[in-house]
């Protein structure tokens, strides 16, 4: 039958309206493997390639200074006699001798300073006390941050109010001066607990490095508050908070289990970039003089030796100077992979 063009009756074929079969509905259903949180974040990073070749730079550096010093043949704070001022891969006129006479000795990698010391170790020894110093720091940072900040938020009122203007006050502590005042505060208490307990490496870090420490502990924890308190003033307004206080929740399993659990993009973000802040600050200060004991080194303090030298031996001052930078580059880069893994809302 010719159908009129003026009709609006639609031309339906009967047959497209029969129960599709068991074949063309498994075709259209699209499944995809149910993931958690975590395996879900870990493909994501995996995928950014910035972030993967920064890990490996990290687990080298890390190789680097925790591991290879075990089994190097110098150590840090050896003088070797004659050797003074080498160059890299350079040997002392005592060393020739010694290879002429069919004697295996280890080449100074990275040279020696101005003290016969092999310079690589103390680089590899620099390098693992930075590394330290930005994981602890960070990880104090991180405990004491989440927990202030995520309590002000939840507790909200005068609770709230109250531990903020704390916060402000703390902002306004210098931070070197409180450095300087603990180092010779704590040195007398910390002499005396070493020899009571024998605590050794009290004596070789020194106590500029353990009042590095408690300023962490004391003052840099306001930044991770200040995140965490905004964090959970957004998501404590959310039904499911709701939910687990009709339920009888406690607070702080609602801070534990619910908010802080939904913050932990930000929170790994934070965490990561907060290492090389740190690494940064204890750089800069071992730069100054306040870190770490002699002759315990620290790329702040290689920096600093080497610094008068700089257009004679430029090379004691660049090799400190490029692990700091590829250490803070390769954890900047980390976290911002890391942000883009595990933050639910930059998720396609």
């Amino acid at each position: 039958m010719k159908k009129n063009p003026l009709s609006f009756q639609l031309d339906l074929n009967p047959d497209d309206f029969l129960p599709a079969s068991e074949e063309e509905k498994e075709s259209l259903v699209v499944m995809r493997e149910s993931v958690s949180f975590w395996k879900d974040g870990m493909r994501r990073l995996r995928k950014n390639k910035v972030a993967m070749v920064s890990l490996v730079v990290i687990i080298v550096i890390m190789i680097f200074a925790f591991i290879v010093p075990s089994f190097y043949p110098y150590s840090y704070e050896q003088q070797i006699k004659g050797s003074n001022n080498l160059a890299p891969m350079q040997y002392s006129a005592q060393e020739l001798a010694r290879i002429d006479a069919g004697e295996k000795v280890f080449p100074h990698i990275f040279g020696t300073d101005k003290m016969g010391r092999d310079y690589a170790i103390r680089v590899m020894m620099g390098a693992r006390i930075s590394l330290l110093v930005g994981l602890i720091a960070s990880a104090i940072i991180l405990v004491i941050g989440s927990i202030y900040g995520s309590i002000a938020a939840f507790a909200g009122g005068w609770v709230d109010i109250i531990m903020m203007r704390i916060v402000d006050i703390i902002y306004t502590v210098p931070d070197v001066l409180l450095i300087v005042l603990l180092s010779f505060a704590l040195e007398d208490p910390l002499a005396k607990l070493a020899s009571i307990h024998g605590f050794g490496w009290v004596s070789k870090v020194g106590t500029n490095l353990i009042s590095i420490f408690v300023v962490f502990a004391l003052l840099y924890w306001v930044g991770m508050a200040r995140m965490v308190r905004s964090q959970v003033l957004m998501l404590k307004e959310n039904e499911y908070v709701t939910a687990a206080r009709a339920l009888g929740a406690k607070s702080g399993r609602i801070i534990k289990k619910h908010l802080l659990t939904n913050c932990i993009g930000t929170l790994i973000v934070t965490t990561t970039l907060q290492i090389p802040s740190s690494i940064f600050t204890e750089s800069f200060l071992s730069f100054l003089g306040l870190g770490v004991a002699v002759p315990m080194p620290s790329l702040g303090s290689l920096a600093s030796g080497a610094i008068n030298g700089i257009n004679t031996y430029p090379y004691l001052l660049f090799i400190p100077a490029v692990v700091i930078s590829l250490i803070i580059l390769s954890f900047n880069l980390l976290g911002d992979g890391l942000r883009d893994a595990f933050d639910p809302k930059l998720k396609n």
